[in-house]
């Protein structure tokens, strides 16, 4: 296999904070000295320097390219959202992951029904494993995506099929939990593998479609102090190799010789550095980044980001369980849909003239009058105008400004009241059974064709209080258009009235209302 090791420690110094002091670094007085606090906001300045962050990238990304050549059989694929900036669209599979950190950190560990990460495992099983980037801060060798999550999530998926196929038992499956120890201590280790049994409980127990694989899922990992790539041939598993692109820096920074200074796990947090710049735009116009002076950084990059917002866009998430008559997608991605849909867009911002028909734009806010008014005003008019457009045999095309969080709730609730457990339309059931498992299997409907769907908690709060109080949804829609009707014909008389007392020259007194 393939020998490597990455980076040239001739050209990397390595800059910790007593290089800067004077002595020790602290004043007779036990005050940081003035030479240390310029010194670390110097550091604090290279490392949110975009300059510095893109030329870093572009350094992991040579180490990713060459292991991606060492498994030239398996697919490369980013964990995003931070792994889509170390790897290149033009070698890598437009298939991503969502394996979160958070639910591999000490003491948090999950494996959660909502980022099942199924769509993963077709493209495992006809591709024999997968290769997964990620990365990760200083301090950490490898991210708890890859140390903990995807182990979890292996192990996890293992024993599910074992569920579901009891035959894999008698060939001896093997559904234990494999982590590096370098990165997870024997206690952790074996914490985390005391509740497999109950995740993997769950995820047989769900509506998801688990794929009977000829092998289990092994994980294993590479980063870039590792000088012998493992060697996968003939193994009985599927190998998940996941790489951690970026060289683990102990403190501070290193400042190489080309003239700049690396930051380990660059990409992490980008909405913080990166000015607007996203994956995509990196890689299209990477080589015009990355030859651009540091002073003139950031006026190339405003302008990509203006002139190429209007040329992005996606298709809409056709939901299949529920035939097709759903769909989401995100506010900007509107103009690229289909125009036979009938549109209901959900906004934070001023709602701007739209030629899809027929169409309702409902306009909300951010925060807890935001979760109030979706409550209130937003589901109840969106279920309405769902209802109409599904009696009409008209597909439904659901927006907000991201297409995951409230057009999913608007989506969960239109599916629990208009589509039976087999996601067949059939109008609105009234007296339905609607619980948390029948919310649950609806809201995996959504996740299995748009993984990246992720309803806040105060979102599928909102989606609960709505259809599981004793007013449940169908009872709150009917009093919403209730009122609607009784406000337009108060207008109704209103106008008459004036105009009848303006034609004999009367005048209509008071402010009181119908």
């Amino acid at each position: 296999m393939v020998n490597h090791l990455f980076g040239n420690d001739e050209d990397a110094i390595t800059f910790d904070e007593d290089v800067f002091s004077n002595n020790d670094g602290f004043s007779s007085t036990g005050n940081i000295s003035a030479a240390t606090r310029d010194a670390l906001a110097d550091i604090r300045r290279e490392a949110s320097d975009i300059y510095n962050r893109l030329h870093s990238i572009a350094e992991d990304t040579i180490f990713v390219e060459i292991v991606a050549k060492a498994y030239p059989h398996l697919p490369l694929l980013p964990n995003l959202r931070c792994g889509a900036w170390y790897t290149n669209p033009d070698i890598s599979t437009a298939v991503p992951a969502y394996f979160k950190s958070t639910d591999g950190h000490f003491s948090n560990w999950s494996f959660n029904l909502r980022r099942p990460n199924r769509h993963l495992l077709p493209l495992i099983a006809d591709r024999n494993g997968i290769v997964l980037v990620d990365s990760t801060r200083a301090g950490k060798k490898v991210p708890d995506a890859l140390s903990k999550t995807v182990p979890i999530w292996c192990a996890v998926v293992n024993r599910a099929i074992r569920i579901r196929y009891p035959e894999k038992k008698a060939i001896g499956w093997d559904d234990k939990l494999y982590t590096p120890p370098a990165s997870v201590s024997a206690q952790e280790h074996s914490q985390i593998a005391s509740r497999i049994d109950k995740w993997a409980d769950e995820l047989s127990n769900s509506s998801y479609n688990l794929p009977n694989l000829v092998h289990p899922l092994r994980p294993l990992w590479i980063t870039p102090t590792t000088s012998n790539f493992p060697d996968i041939d003939n193994m009985a598993y599927l190998p998940i190799v996941c790489v951690s692109a970026s060289k683990q820096i102990s403190e501070g920074i290193e400042r190489r010789s080309s003239g700049f200074s690396y930051i380990q796990g660059s990409a992490d947090d980008h909405e913080a550095w990166g000015m607007g710049l996203t994956p995509d735009l990196f890689w299209r116009f990477h080589g015009k980044l990355l030859n651009t002076r540091r002073s003139r950084l950031p006026d190339l990059i405003s302008t990509l980001v203006t002139t190429s917002a209007a040329c992005l866009g996606r298709q809409a998430t056709s939901i299949s369980k529920a035939g097709g008559r759903l769909l989401l997608c995100a506010n900007a991605d509107i103009a690229d849909q289909d125009f036979t849909c009938a549109h209901l867009i959900v906004t934070t911002s001023d709602a701007e003239s739209t030629p899809l028909q027929p169409t309702l734009v409902l306009q909300t806010q951010a925060g807890k009058k935001g979760q109030h008014h979706f409550l209130s005003t937003i589901l109840p008019e969106s279920v309405a105008f769902i209802r109409k457009c599904l009696c009409k045999d008209q597909r439904v095309c659901i927006s907000c400004d991201s297409g995951n969080d409230i057009a999913a709730g608007i989506a969960l609730v239109a599916l629990q009241l208009f589509f039976d457990e087999n996601g067949v339309y059939c109008g609105e059931k009234k007296g339905s059974m609607i619980n948390k498992q029948t919310l649950q299997t609806r809201l995996e409907w959504i996740i299995s064709d748009r993984p990246e769907v992720n309803p806040s908690r105060s979102t599928l709060k909102r989606v609960n209080e709505f259809l599981l109080t004793p007013q449940r949804g169908p009872e709150r829609v009917d009093a919403y258009n209730r009122v609607q009707v009784c406000h337009s014909f108060a207008n109704v008389i209103r106008d008459f009235t004036s105009r009848f007392l303006d034609s004999v020259g009367g005048k209509l007194l008071g402010t009181g209302g119908f």
